[in-house]
């Protein structure tokens, strides 16, 4: 599937368990300018619902998903 948006920042958890990806995610949106774009690779199948909520609770955009095999990719756009 085509993205139409550039990642300013990666960040990757693979191998951990939550909370740690929601507070690696955090702490990158935080030191993040509105309108960038974090990409998150996670193993943890919990985090489907857990980056849903984040970005619900915390006003940012997922604005895209993706799942290959055993790894999760999200997307989120930091709001402003």
């Amino acid at each position: 599937m085509a993205v139409d948006f550039k990642v300013d920042q990666k960040v990757d958890c693979t191998g951990s368990f939550c909370p740690v990806p929601i507070i690696r995610a955090r702490q990158a949106v935080n030191a993040m300018a509105p309108g960038q774009v974090l990409e998150i690779v996670a193993t943890d199948p919990g985090s489907k619902g857990d980056f849903r909520a984040f970005a619900k609770n915390t006003g940012h955009e997922l604005i895209h998903t993706s799942e290959e095999g055993k790894v999760f990719k999200y997307y989120i756009r930091v709001a402003g």
